[in-house]
């Protein structure tokens, strides 16, 4: 599946790459700043006692 999504990219190697490593750090980010924060109230851990 990632060398099928790989051929479909145009460009060399590299142009490849930095369009990867683009798409990953937008990926990220709509999660840190959207995706986690809405989810967060949500998830309740409940009591956690480290002793």
């Amino acid at each position: 599946m990632y060398a099928a999504i790989w051929r479909l990219l145009p460009g060399p190697w590299f142009v490849r790459l930095l369009i990867v490593l683009i798409v990953v750090a937008a990926i990220l980010y709509g999660l840190f700043f959207f995706v986690f924060p809405w989810v967060s109230p949500f998830i309740n851990p409940g009591e956690v006692d480290l002793e």
